[in-house]
C-alpha cells in the first residue's frame, strides 16, 4: 500500500543576510509515519520546520499539504493547514491550569471551560497521556508541561506534528512514555516529525531518517535499514569515531570537598538540603538529575555565585598545598584559584557572552583585569579565540564576529572552549553539549577527557545519560535539592539512574565509590 504524502517541500531556500540557512531543500513526510530529521548544528533543521511551522516564511519554494500547495505565512495559518510545531522551550502561562493554557488563544478567548475539559480528557484517553486538566502549570513536572504542548496541538486538530528536541530533559521512564504515546498517534494516522541529536532514540522510534548538511538536503533512508555510524556520515560527510575513551583516573586526588550544603532561594524555598560529596582530581563526576533539581544551585554556590545557608565548601589548593574555605570568597577570588563554571543555559547569551561583542573579546572577558596599563591587548586573546574556533570547529566568517550571529551551537564551543582554555583545577560544566550535534559532543566530551587525564577535577552535568555512563567515573543523582545516590560509572544502567532521579526524598544509597 502506497504512503499518503501529509507534507511536501519542492526547493525551499531560505537566507538570512549573507547566511543561506536552506538551500533548495526539497522532502516529504508521509501520513502514519515518524520521521526523524538529523543534521549537525547549523545545518538548518530547525528553520525549515519553522517554515513548515509559521514562523519563518521562504524566501523560494513551495509547500504543499496532503497534496495541495499551502501558503503558511503564521503559526495561525499552520494551524489551519493542522500542522502544530512543540518547541524545546514550553509556551505555558505557570499560573494558569492545563486546560486554560491548552485553549488560550482559541475563538477570540471565548469557550465553555468545562466542555473542553472534556474534550482534553477524551484526547488524553485516546492517545495515553496522563494529565490532569485542572493541575496549575507551576506545580508540574518538565514531563507534565510536554504533555500539556502536545495536548494543545492536538486539540486544535493537529494531524502533522513537529517536536523540537523533545526527550532533552526527560527521565528514560518519561521517555518510555512520550515514545509509546507517539506510536499510537502514529497508528492513528498522523504526521510526525522530530528533530532530535540522539541517534539511539532516532534509531529506536522513527520509521525515516532525513538528513540535512550545511542547509542542504543529503537524503532519506529508512531507519531499519541503516545504523549510527551511516547516519553521522551522512550528517558530518566523513566517517568520525563515536566512542568516548575513558581511561581510568590515575591516582585521583580530593580537589572539591562539599559538607551539608544547604541553600535557600530568595522567594525562601530550599533548594539545596544536606547536600555531600567531593570531586577528585583526575576524575570526572557527572550529576545527574530532573531539569530544576538543585543542579544549578550547587554549581553556583561553589563557584560564590549563590548564597550558601550553611556547610562548608572547601578547596585543596595544589598550587600551595593550602586548604580554602571557598564560603569565605567572591567569585573572582575563587576563579583565581582555578575553580572554574562554564555553564550553558537555555539562553546561552545571557550568562558568559555579550551578544554585540566579537569572538575576541568575548575572551577578554576573562582576561581584561591582567593587563598593567589603560589600554586592552587583543594579540593573546584574538590567538585564543583563533584556536577555539579551529579546534572546536566552530563556524564563523571570522573571529571578528559579533557572537549575536553564530548559531547557538557555535556560541555554546565559544563559551565552553574559553573555560576550558583556562587551565582550570577545577571544572564545572553544566549541559555543555546542550544541543550540539553528535560531532561537535564527542568533541568537548574528548576535551573533557583531555582536562581529566591533565589532574583537572571535572565536575559534568549533563541531560543524557548514555553519555553520562559512558564519560564519568562516578555519577551523583539529585532529586528535590537532595543526593539520592552516588553510582559507579562504569556499571550504573539509565533505569537505575531514572530511579533515582524520580526520588523525592532522600534515602541514603551509601556510596561504595566515596
Amino acid at each position: 500500500m502506497e504512503k499518503k504524502a501529509a507534507i511536501e517541500l519542492k526547493n525551499i531556500t531560505k537566507t538570512f543576510g549573507k547566511v543561506v540557512a536552506n538551500k533548495n531543500v526539497s522532502l516529504t513526510a508521509y501520513r502514519g509515519e515518524i520521521l526523524s530529521i538529523l543534521g549537525e548544528n547549523g545545518s538548518g533543521k530547525t528553520t525549515l520546520m519553522n517554515m513548515i511551522s509559521g514562523i519563518y516564511f521562504p524566501d523560494e519554494g513551495q509547500i504543499f499539504v496532503d497534496g495541495k500547495e499551502a501558503v503558511v505565512t503564521s503559526p495561525k495559518d499552520a494551524y489551519n493547514y493542522k500542522i502544530g510545531m512543540i518547541h524545546q522551550h514550553f509556551k505555558l502561562v505557570d499560573v494558569f491550569t492545563a486546560a486554560e493554557n491548552i485553549v488560550l488563544g482559541i475563538n477570540d478567548g471565548k469557550y465553555n471551560l468545562k466542555q473542553s475539559t472534556k474534550k482534553i480528557r477524551e484526547i488524553c484517553d485516546k492517545f495515553g497521556f496522563d494529565l490532569d486538566p485542572e493541575k496549575k502549570i507551576y506545580t508540574m513536572s518538565v514531563s507534565e508541561k510536554q504533555t500539556v504542548e502536545i495536548v494543545k496541538v492536538l486539540y486544535r486538530g493537529a494531524d502533522i506534528l513537529i517536536l523540537d528536541e523533545p526527550t532533552a530533559v526527560l527521565t528514560p521512564q518519561e521517555i518510555k512514555k512520550l515514545f509509546d504515546v507517539l506510536r499510537r498517534m502514529r497508528e492513528d494516522g498522523k504526521s510526525i516529525i522530530i528533530i532530535t541529536h540522539k541517534l539511539n532514540e532516532v534509531m529506536e522510534l522513527s520509521d525515516r531518517v532525513a538528513v540535512l548538511r550545511k542547509g542542504e538536503y543529503v537524503g532519506s533512508v529508512t531507519t531499519a535499514q541503516t545504523n549510527e555510524n551511516e547516519l553521522t556520515e551522512m550528517m558530518v560527510g566523513k566517517k568520525i569515531s563515536l566512542n568516548i575513551n575513558r581511561s581510568e583516573p590515575k591516582n585521583p586526588t580530593d580537589r572539591l570537598i562539599v559538607k551539608g550544603l544547604e541553600c535557600v532561594n530568595r522567594s525562601g524555598v530550599k533548594v539545596l538540603s544536606d547536600v555531600s560529596f567531593t570531586a577528585r582530581g583526575g576524575e570526572i563526576l557527572g550529576i545527574a538529575g530532573i531539569a530544576g533539581s538543585g543542579q544549578r544551585e550547587l554549581l553556583e554556590a561553589i563557584a560564590g555565585l549563590q548564597k550558601v545557608n550553611s556547610g562548608e565548601i572547601t578547596y585543596l589548593n595544589p598550587k600551595t598545598n593550602s586548604i580554602e574555605n571557598l564560603r569565605d570568597k567572591t567569585p573572582k577570588q575563587i576563579r583565581d584559584l582555578g575553580v572554574r563554571l562554564s555553564f550553558v543555559p537555555e539562553d546561552r547569551l545571557g550568562m558568559g557572552l555579550v551578544a554585540n561583542m566579537d569572538i575576541t573579546d568575548n575572551m577578554m572577558l576573562r582576561s581584561y583585569r591582567k593587563g598593567k596599563s589603560m589600554f586592552l591587548h587583543r594579540k593573546a586573546p584574538k590567538t585564543l579565540a583563533e584556536k577555539i574556533v579551529d579546534e572546536l570547529g566552530v563556524v564563523t566568517p571570522s573571529v571578528s564576529t559579533p557572537v549575536r550571529q553564530l548559531s547557538g551551537g557555535n556560541i555554546q564551543k565559544v563559551l565552553v572552549g574559553r573555560e576550558i582554555a583556562a587551565s582550570p583545577k577545577v571544572l564545572m560544566v553544566a549541559y555543555p553539549v546542550r544541543g550540539l550535534d553528535i560531532n561537535s559532543s564527542y568533541t568537548i566530551f574528548n576535551l573533557l577527557n583531555e582536562q581529566k587525564e591533565k589532574g583537572v577535577a571535572v565536575v559534568f552535568v549533563g541531560e543524557d545519560l548514555d553519555a553520562l555512563i559512558e564519560l564519568c567515573d562516578r555519577i551523583m543523582v539529585i532529586g528535590s535539592g537532595r543526593i539520592t545516590g552516588i553510582v559507579d560509572g562504569r556499571t550504573a544502567t539509565k533505569e537505575e539512574l531514572g530511579i533515582l532521579m524520580t526520588k523525592s526524598r532522600y534515602e541514603s544509597e551509601g556510596d561504595k565509590n566515596e
